[in-house]
């Protein structure tokens, strides 16, 4: 059985039209630099889990379908959840990248996530962040 979900979200149009130019990004009010990616990853991690925990989706392989994804990809995502719930906070509210790569990719976060202790989680992620 399939259920369909629907996503509502705010977007903003402006007239782009002769003579209109792209502000510089000092000019929009957001703070400098991007959000790191494995802190959105652990948003999503959290948010899908929202979603298997209500019913609205079946489970990972729907999941993985409906985000055009493979269900390995996903499972790696997912297993974010497995992190200390004071390390997934940390993740969350990583500060933003300025330049470069993010310090922090889900690369170094997949192999504490197996670690079932968290306080060696914990040890692990001392190791990882400066």
């Amino acid at each position: 059985m399939t259920s369909a979900f629907t996503i509502e979200c705010r977007v903003h149009f402006t007239n782009r039209g002769r003579g209109s130019r792209k502000r510089p990004p000092s000019d929009r009010g957001s703070k400098a630099g991007r959000v790191p990616r494995v802190s959105r990853l652990m948003a999503l991690a959290m948010r899908l889990d929202e979603l298997i925990r209500s019913g609205q989706v079946t489970g990972y392989a729907e999941l993985a379908r409906l985000g055009h994804v493979t269900r390995a990809r996903l499972s790696q995502i997912m297993s974010l959840l497995s992190l200390a719930p004071d390390l997934q906070e940390e993740i969350l509210f990583l500060p933003r990248t300025l330049k470069g790569r993010d310090p922090i990719q889900l690369r170094h976060l997949l192999p504490i996530t197996v670690i079932p202790d968290w306080r060696k989680q914990r040890i692990r992620w001392k190791a990882l962040t400066p």
